[in-house]
């Protein structure tokens, strides 16, 4: 991907950094990012097959780890990796999650609502409660959470993973509370639909891209940079006096 600014700088190098859901889509873009700010980067997903592919693209730099992040012995055993790998972590980046189509709430079967809750909110507790862990003793970190708009406004058939995000953004303030005396800022970045493989279905139809586009100021449909920036920017020094935060991400469409 050919990012805006090939030049920017985020003060990331020799940081020790692991994302989440990093196979594909933005975490993918993130970890392509990373390595060019020369972080050392881990990631992390379910499916080898994944891992592999990205490995194969990004290169051997990258530490790629399988483990479903909504499983405590998976969480425990990635993390035991990342200490013999890194010694340590400086920054954490929950990027994995997942949505089902599942109509209306009422009629949301259990089964569905439990993957997503899991995958979104149960996950990325258990990852952050390792990473959190790790950081106090030592010298502090960063936890950046990627959200969704979808935790702001009740959106057709995304009931669940709205709640789920929803959950995730107070869990982002509720940590961020706890965490500032180890030095541990926490926070997460809201971002209306990005062009994705995940949601081309939607942005890939010109009818549903039109009716998007309109309820956006800026008029496009956000690219995956417009979020990753964002990401590393909270990962960054540059944000070492901001926690408990959440950036929406959406082309100005909160604001009308």
């Amino acid at each position: 991907m050919k990012y805006q600014n090939d030049e920017l700088n985020f003060g990331l190098s020799g940081k020790r950094v692991l994302v989440t859901g990093g196979s594909r889509g933005i975490g993918l873009e993130l970890a392509r990012e990373l390595l060019r700010q020369k972080a050392r980067v881990a990631i992390c997903a379910r499916k080898q097959e994944g891992l592999n592919a990205a490995v194969a693209e990004l290169g051997k730099d990258i530490i790629p780890i399988q483990a479903h992040i909504a499983k405590e012995d998976d969480v425990s055993r990635m993390f035991e990796i990342i200490q013999k790998e890194f010694k340590g972590l400086d920054v954490l980046i929950n990027n994995a999650g997942m949505n089902l189509p599942s109509g209306n709430l009422i009629d949301t079967e259990y089964a569905a609502w439990q993957k997503i809750i899991d995958s979104n909110l149960n996950g990325t507790f258990l990852v952050s409660r390792a990473a959190a862990q790790l950081m106090r003793n030592s010298n502090g970190g960063k936890i950046v959470t990627v959200s969704s708009i979808a935790a702001h406004r009740a959106s057709p058939a995304m009931g669940a993973y709205g709640i789920a995000k929803a959950g995730i953004e107070m869990l982002t303030k509720v940590l961020a509370s706890e965490l500032a005396a180890y030095g541990i800022c926490v926070n997460a970045v809201a971002p209306a639909m990005v062009k994705t493989d995940f949601s081309k279905p939607f942005w890939g139809n010109p009818t549903i891209h039109d009716m998007i586009v309109k309820r956006i100021p800026l008029g496009r449909i956000a690219e995956i940079y417009d979020v990753v920036y964002p990401v590393l920017f909270f990962a960054s020094p540059c944000a070492d006096f901001i926690t408990g935060q959440v950036l929406l991400v959406d082309g100005g469409a909160s604001a009308v």
